[in-house]
């Protein structure tokens, strides 16, 4: 899928959807399964978009309250549109099928699903179901399917980014970085992170150390969830042990664990101050207290391209196939620094422009054994 015109809507609503994702989501989790939650409960739409959310909340700082934003501001955008979506608590299979089955019998406009551990069930969906419409977010290497977009993010280019700036920031020499769980949309950015430190050694002849993951041997720390805060908190606590300054969670609602162990090394008289970066979400806006902590976040533009499908599939333009977003389109951004403009030397900031257009023509690529696409 080309989406001929998402690029300029990814650049253009960045900062908008950010914002939106600031203030959560202004529907909660509905108290059962069975009952979805509505943006706008009007009487008289004339297309709904339903999302079946993953494990954790629609107000999980990251993919699933991206997602929603998405979904919401597609109805804020055109008053014929309703949305809706329906949780998935345990993150199984049988959820995911069951939820895809409500809204197929319930003739959805288009399902946007949210996450790779739902590509099998969507992709069976969509082909037994072909006049019906369907995209998910974070499929990497996903086949096409003429009624199925596959929203993905080559996260490798900002995560290579976050890297270089942690490298940048460490006192210490060290920086850390763990994963929710093993999964290619999860490692893509670990690599574009790890990358991004060496690459930042390369140019300043210097040995900062990653704590936590390997691009080379694939190798690395995780949760095994994106709701554990005690786990991050743990793994978090050992990386700064080791002499970590700056940590980056790729984890979800995990990384407030991390957060919480930054918080409690503050507090510390003489310890040398922790440093986080966020993930997919801008943590300035999604954490707005605890913004002095974050120098920055490796994001995705997941909101604005969910609210271009679901207005293609209202007036009747959706197609499927695959929507990479990227550095050059928007759909990938390092963060402002926020807290931290005065304190990121102008010489890194400097080097990060550089790098990022290098990324963007082509002259770095950083390395990946994720896949993008298929």
């Amino acid at each position: 899928m080309k989406h001929a015109s998402l690029a300029a809507t990814v650049a253009a609503g960045a900062v908008a959807t950010l914002l939106v994702t600031a203030c959560g989501s202004s529907t909660t989790p509905a108290s059962n399964a069975s009952s979805s939650a509505t943006a706008k409960a009007t009487g008289t739409a004339k297309f709904t978009g339903c999302m079946v959310a993953d494990d954790g909340t629609i107000d999980d700082r990251s993919f699933n309250q991206s997602a929603w934003d998405g979904m919401q501001a597609a109805a804020a955008a055109d008053p014929s549109i309703t949305v809706k979506y329906l949780p998935s608590p345990q993150g199984t299979e049988a959820e995911y099928v069951a939820n895809i089955d409500t809204f197929v019998n319930e003739k959805c406009g288009i399902i946007v699903t949210v996450g790779y551990t739902m590509a099998e069930a969507t992709a069976a969906a969509a082909k037994a179901h072909p006049t019906m419409n369907f995209a998910i977010v974070d499929n990497p290497g996903a086949p096409v399917i003429k009624n199925q977009s596959s929203l993905v993010y080559d996260t490798v280019q900002d995560g290579f980014l976050g890297g270089y700036l942690a490298a940048g920031m460490s006192k210490t020499g060290k920086v850390g970085t763990y994963g929710g769980q093993e999964l290619p949309t999860v490692t893509i950015y670990m690599d574009g992170f790890w990358d991004g430190v060496e690459y930042y050694n390369q140019q300043h002849h210097t040995s900062v150390q990653v704590l936590g993951w390997n691009e080379q041997t694939q190798k690395g720390e995780f949760t095994n969830s994106f709701t554990d805060e005690t786990a991050g908190q743990t793994i978090t606590q050992t990386f700064m042990d080791e002499g970590a300054d700056v940590i980056f969670p790729v984890a979800g609602d995990v990384g407030l664990g991390s957060l919480k162990a930054v918080q409690e090394a503050d507090q510390t008289a003489g310890t040398t101050k922790v440093t986080m970066e966020w993930v997919d979400t801008d943590g300035c806006f999604s954490l707005p207290s605890d913004c002095s902590y974050f120098i920055s976040s490796v994001t995705k533009g997941i909101a604005p391209s969910v609210e271009h499908d679901v207005l293609a599939a209202a007036k009747g333009t959706f197609t499927g196939g695959n929507y990479i977003g990227t550095l050059a389109n928007g759909g990938v951004v390092l963060s402002p620094f926020h807290d931290f403009a005065s304190k990121v030397p102008a010489a890194l900031q400097a080097e990060l422009k550089t790098v990022t257009t290098d990324i963007e023509n082509g002259t770095i690529k950083p390395a990946t054994k994720s896949p993008v696409t298929g």
